[in-house]
């Protein structure tokens, strides 16, 4: 018995790695609130620090760059919607009806909690080049996962529609242009928005 204590004892962080965590956590949150502010090329690794109430040095140890900020705070992003998880899963055993259903909470899910991060990375990609490489990396990447989960969906999709043209379709009602003109401008709910995208993506790719 005494092992086993001292082996969870082990795994618990020490104090030194708690304070790490909440210093790098100040810094994210600094950081993403300034690049809201300011815009991303206004923004300094300095006042980024004085923000977090710590040195420009310890930003630059742990972080790199800004744009090892800006990576940190799209990685954050990503592990709160799950989405990357949602359209790697196998579902096959899932109808049809339902797994679009998934995605459009998934997708409201993604939008919802991201709006922030898709307006930081709209201004860091306009002035950094390299971010701008990211920003249509992450994209690419997101519609080949947009495109895997379609492909799954061949079996049950509405007669006359192939995989190609039901893959465009997916994908343009997904867009986050397409939640901003419903939520953020027509004053529509999340939630109203998640059920026209569900019942929309049914009838377009199910017929139903």
């Amino acid at each position: 018995m005494p092992a086993i204590k001292s082996m969870i004892s082990d795994k618990r962080p020490t104090l030194r790695q708690r304070q790490a965590l909440a210093t790098r956590n100040l810094i994210l949150e600094a950081a993403r609130d300034l690049f809201l502010e300011r815009g991303y090329a206004n923004t300094t690794i300095e006042a980024i620090a004085d923000q977090a109430g710590t040195a420009a040095s310890t930003v630059y140890a742990i972080f790199g760059s800004k744009r090892g900020l800006l990576r940190l705070i799209r990685q954050a992003w990503h592990e709160q919607t799950f989405i990357k998880e949602f359209l790697a899963s196998e579902q096959r055993e899932v109808e049809p009806a339902r797994r679009l259903e998934g995605l459009a909470a998934a997708t409201r899910r993604q939008w919802e909690m991201g709006m922030e991060v898709v307006a930081i990375y709209r201004g860091a990609a306009a002035v950094d080049k390299d971010a701008a490489a990211e920003l249509a990396e992450a994209l690419e990447g997101r519609h080949r996962g947009l495109d895997k989960f379609t492909k799954s969906l061949a079996p049950g999709l509405r007669e006359g529609l192939d995989i190609q043209n039901a893959s465009a379709i997916l994908r343009t009602l997904c867009l986050v242009e397409v939640y901003e003109e419903l939520v953020k401008r027509s004053g529509w709910t999340p939630e109203a928005y998640q059920q026209w995208l569900a019942s929309t993506l049914k009838q377009e790719l199910l017929g139903k």
